[in-house]
């Protein structure tokens, strides 16, 4: 018999759930049980943090041990705006979508993916494009768990296992290849994921869809802005020396769009990117008014393929 990986039914009954007013993160009160038995079917250590559920944390989500919320709390301390900075990421993704659906495109390959989050890609996508194809990729065995048990609800929404950093069996591999037709314009989203990689990791990657991506196709990305050595010092700490963390300068994140027209605004933090159609004129922006300026530096953008 094969052991189903989920931890989400294991949360202790009557777990306490509060919400931090001032950094927006979630804190829950009580701890899962099983871990034992978590750990040995889904082959993780609960013990250590992992950056799809600390994100899961920041954005209010309940997909998370202890040693997720106690890495979540750390990087509040070194980032008090990094809930914030959560929740305008997936705001922005939201909206990405919802722009390239309104262009035609009917296709998504979500590089990364993370735990299930309402709006989802899919859900955005058939807003506006009811037969839309999606691929959720990540390598993180609860989140391909979660992801198939909540999000491949037909056989256009689809969860591939893969490493990102194994990019060409992604690439090449059946389950992709049955439902996305890269020789067609299609949307891959980076969102948030790329900073957990090496710099070299990361610009192979994207250049290996960007590549394979056909003319008038979309490339979304947002990635960690690397302004402040000591914050990233202590974000890295906050991860734990498991996790991979490369912030990047605003030209290196731009050069991810190599051969593709940047939709007004451009590349932008990602609290200023524009709730709807950024490219027909002034709209509200994700995070209205004149904030100060986030120390979680994240910077966001869409790209069209040119030909």
């Amino acid at each position: 018999m094969h052991r189903v990986c989920s931890h989400s039914k294991h949360m202790t009954p009557g777990a306490i759930t509060y919400r931090n007013p001032n950094s927006g993160a979630t804190t829950v009160a009580g701890e899962p049980t099983g871990l034992g038995e978590i750990a040995g079917a889904c082959g993780f250590d609960p013990g250590k943090p992992n950056p799809a559920r600390i994100y899961d944390y920041l954005l209010g989500g309940k997909d998370h041990f202890a040693a997720d919320r106690r890495a979540a709390q750390r990087l509040v301390s070194a980032l008090p705006d990094a809930a914030r900075a959560a929740r305008a990421n997936r705001v922005f993704l939201t909206a990405a979508v919802r722009y390239v659906a309104r262009r035609g495109i009917s296709q998504y390959v979500d590089i990364g993916a993370g735990l299930p989050t309402s709006p989802n890609v899919h859900e955005s996508a058939r807003s506006v494009v009811p037969a839309a194809r999606v691929a959720y990729v990540d390598n993180d065995p609860v989140v391909v768990t979660h992801a198939r048990a909540l999000l491949a609800t037909d056989d256009f929404v689809i969860v591939v296992k893969g490493d990102t950093r194994e990019y060409e069996a992604i690439l090449a591999g059946p389950e992709l290849n049955a439902l996305i037709d890269l020789s067609e314009p299609v949307c891959v989203l980076f969102v948030s994921m790329l900073h957990f990689l090496t710099a070299d990791e990361a610009d192979a990657v994207v250049a290996a869809f960007r590549e394979r991506m056909a003319p008038g196709s979309y490339l979304v990305i947002s990635a960690g802005h690397d302004k402040n050595q000591q914050v990233r010092e202590q974000v890295q700490t906050a991860y734990g020396d498991a996790a991979v963390l490369t912030g990047r300068p605003a030209a290196e994140i731009a050069a991810y769009f190599d051969g593709f027209d940047l939709v007004p605004p451009g590349l932008v933090p990602v609290t200023e990117w524009p709730l709807e159609e950024p490219d027909v004129g002034p709209r509200p922006r994700i995070w209205p008014g004149s904030p100060a300026p986030m120390a979680a530096s994240m910077l966001a953008g869409i790209g069209r393929k040119r030909g």
